[in-house]
């Protein structure tokens, strides 16, 4: 515990807090769809998707190890480098919550480290060669795959229950759709909570608590787990909104094949050590789903400004990263300080606009766009 000093505690929390955003930041991941078609109550969702959050987690920790020793060079890192990498990544999760745009917060996460570490330790702390090979060459070919494999699964569902009632039909999905979005619910933990773990693993070894490419720890398992599971419990309402109403018109046997094709597309990959976006995934999945049913309306302007922001996140949070590791390098503690007031300054303006135009379990499913209004209304309640 000697090497736990308080910029380690500080850094292991600000992870956490990262991991709280993920949660709610990700919760459309595993049930937008499914909130969307009815299979599932929007609060019986979210906690179904929690719980099995922490225990996804549990289930692997190569993802963990590709962060604490792949994409930077742990023997370069500083917890003051990590530090701002999480600045730049939680604030990229509040302001495309805000507007209900599901980007990626695991992009946010290696874009806010990569820019950090660059501007802490230079050019050779990054290690380029794998940020290609386990981040963008994922981020690109596993939505694809996600897509084709939704595009082909809705097209089969649909033409094998063609001259079955209808309702038997939905009713039948539905059920399915309980199953299939619970084990997206489960990938989730294990893909995203991984990324906390090699983050508080790689602030372990940069302080000397841990070896050189050593695991994570259980008890940074367990508290990344419950970090996710609470943020997801919590309920990213806004972001559910434009996933299940704005991307294409769901029913219950596209539900069922998008979260299906997602759940394997992310499993495969947790197990093979691959750090993707499950936004990326499961929106690449949706978007399969819509255009594997005939006559489905698809949103192509709301999937053009959501693969904007793919493209924009890992740069814009490196941005944030690498400015505010030069804060922190130069100005110590007390530039720390300052990079950590200035975060909770700008989350919380972040969060009273939010409160312009709530979205919650109560109105999540009313339309498909979040706006920022300039008045708060009188009839809604909490925002989420």
């Amino acid at each position: 515990m000697d090497h736990i000093t308080f910029l380690v505690a500080v850094v292991i929390v600000t992870a956490l807090a990262f991991d709280f955003t993920n949660g709610f930041h990700d919760t459309a991941n595993a049930m937008a769809t499914s909130i969307a078609t009815g299979a599932l109550k929007p609060r019986t969702a979210v906690l179904i998707s929690g719980v099995l959050n922490v225990v996804g987690a549990f289930l692997s920790t190569e993802v963990a190890k590709t962060i604490s020793g792949g994409i930077v060079d742990d023997t370069l890192v500083t917890p003051g480098m990590i530090f701002a990498g999480l600045v730049g990544a939680i604030l990229w999760n509040l302001m495309t919550w805000l507007v209900g745009l599901p980007s990626s917060s695991s992009h946010a996460l290696f874009g806010g480290l990569i820019g950090a570490v660059w501007v802490g330790a230079g050019e050779r702390g990054v290690h380029f060669d794998m940020v290609v090979q386990k981040i963008l060459i994922p981020a690109v070919a596993s939505p694809l795959v996600a897509g084709i494999a939704a595009l082909l699964a809705t097209y089969f569902a649909y033409r094998i229950t063609a001259r079955a009632r209808e309702k038997s039909v939905t009713e039948g999905f539905r059920l399915g759709q309980i199953a299939s979005a619970s084990l997206v619910s489960l990938a989730h933990g294990t893909n995203d909570a991984q990324k906390t773990m090699g983050v508080i693993t790689l602030t372990l070894i940069s302080a000397g608590a841990l070896g050189h490419n050593a695991g994570p720890p259980v008890w940074v398992i367990a508290s990344a787990g419950l970090a996710i599971g609470l943020g997801t419990y919590i309920g990213g309402w806004r972001i559910i909104r434009t996933m299940g109403k704005g991307l294409t018109d769901i029913q219950s046997p596209q539900g069922f094949a998008a979260e299906a094709a997602s759940t394997t597309v992310i499993l495969t990959s947790a197990h093979l050590g691959f750090a993707l976006s499950t936004t990326q995934v499961c929106s690449g999945g949706i978007l399969g789903a819509g255009l594997g049913r005939r006559l489905a309306e698809v949103r192509w302007g709301t999937a053009g400004r959501m693969v904007i922001a793919w493209m924009v996140t890992l740069p814009a949070a490196a941005l944030v990263g690498g400015v505010s590791a030069s804060v922190v390098k130069h100005g110590g503690n007390l530039g720390t300080a300052v990079i950590a007031l200035v975060a909770l300054a700008v989350a919380a303006v972040i969060v009273i606009a939010s409160r312009r135009n709530p979205v919650s379990a109560k109105n999540v499913n009313d339309a498909h766009e979040v706006t920022i209004r300039s008045t708060t209304p009188a009839d809604v309640g909490t925002a989420a």
